[in-house]
Parts: C-alpha cells; structure tokens; sequence
C-alpha cells in the first residue's frame, strides 16, 4: 500500500524538472538526486523516478536532433550568397530579409515544432506529477527506456 510520503517523493520527482528554469541542467539534477536517494523506499517511486530521468533524457535528445537538422538551414540562408572561391571577408556582405527562401520557411517550421514540443513537455510533467500524487503509475509518451 502507497501512503502519502511515497505519492508526494513521486510527485516532487517529476515536479523538480521545473527547476530548469533556476538551475542549469536542473531538470536533469533534480530528479536525480530525489530518485537516488530515494529509489529504495519504494517501486512507486522508483519507477517515477525512472520515468521522470527517461523523459527528461529523451527530450533532450530530441531537442539536439531537431537543433542540428534547423540551425542550418538558417546558416545557408545567412551565407548561401557569399563566394568561398572569391572571399573578400565580410566587405560586400549584405542579408536580404525580403526574400524568403524555402529553407528559411524549413527552419522557421523546425522551430514552431520544437516551441509546440516544449509546451507538450510541461503538460505531460504536469500530466505525470498528478498521476503521481494520485498514485498512479504514468508512462511518458515518446520515451526512450535508458534506465530500465
């Protein structure tokens, strides 16, 4: 049987992700600790705390991969124009912003997705920290299993 204690260590688990907002890598520190030194006290938590890392660890796999397929498109954007043969350094070097071109509409597009993405990340922490406090269970959605 759960009692109070183990629901609210669950609860605290996936609620100190939010402390990347204070603290570097605070989402990842966190629930680290939390889970660490308290993963023998109960599955309950030990499980949550699995969850919580996992997430936590996938979503920032996804950021990396969603940031290394758009930071370029923007770069070839910015210098597609230049000359490498004929470099004169940044002498006649002008950005023409009234002309978009695809690849600008692909990175902008990868953007939108990764601002959409990170409001669904704070709704399923929050999804999971009441599941949590209810006892229940919850798997995140789209997770990697690092920690099994």
């Amino acid at each position: 049987m759960l009692d109070n204690h183990h629901k609210n260590l669950a609860t605290f688990i996936h609620l100190s992700t939010f402390s990347r907002f204070i603290i570097p890598f605070g989402n990842f520190i966190g629930p680290v600790v939390l889970w660490a030194a308290n993963k023998d006290k109960s599955d309950f938590i030990d499980k949550h705390g699995k969850q919580a890392i996992n997430f936590q660890i996938s979503v920032l796999l996804y950021a990396i991969i969603i940031g290394t397929v758009s930071v370029p498109f923007f770069i070839f954007k910015l210098f597609g124009e230049m000359d490498v043969i004929n470099f004169n350094g940044f002498h006649d070097f002008h950005i023409n912003v009234g002309q978009p071109s695809p690849l600008l509409y692909i990175g902008g597009g990868l953007g939108a997705l990764a601002i959409i993405a990170f409001i669904i990340e704070l709704a399923l922490i929050v999804k999971a920290s009441l599941s949590a406090r209810d006892g229940l269970i919850y798997k995140y959605p789209f997770t990697i299993n690092f920690l099994k």
